[in-house]
């Protein structure tokens, strides 16, 4: 159950990195809404999951999630490139998360 947790935090981390890029400095209040929630929501989450999983490795999946959802994301938007050596630098973030849970 911690691992879903964790993967919902990062997942919410996504949610919060894509707020704050329509933010506009903070002027912008229902983004500015929508990026505290997701970043209350996230924080809570990852907290809840370290109580299970260590810290560490709780930090660092989160940070990946959160790495590789919001690069998607803005693939997705147009609003970053593409390349093959992305990709391939993605799918090696990917593979240390999945690495660290099966380590675990």
């Amino acid at each position: 159950m911690a691992w879903i947790i964790l993967v919902s935090a990062g997942l919410f981390e996504v949610g919060f990195t894509t707020c704050l890029r329509y933010t506009d400095g903070f002027k912008n209040v229902g983004w500015n809404i929508a990026f505290f929630i997701c970043a209350s929501i996230s924080f809570s989450l990852l907290e809840k999951a370290s109580k299970t999983i260590p810290l560490g490795t709780s930090y660092a999946v989160w940070v990946g999630i959160g790495a590789l959802g919001t690069v998607i994301v803005g693939v997705m938007t147009g609003e970053e490139s593409i390349s093959a050596v992305r990709i391939l630098l993605l799918l090696g973030l990917l593979a240390c998360i999945v690495g660290l849970k099966l380590a675990h």
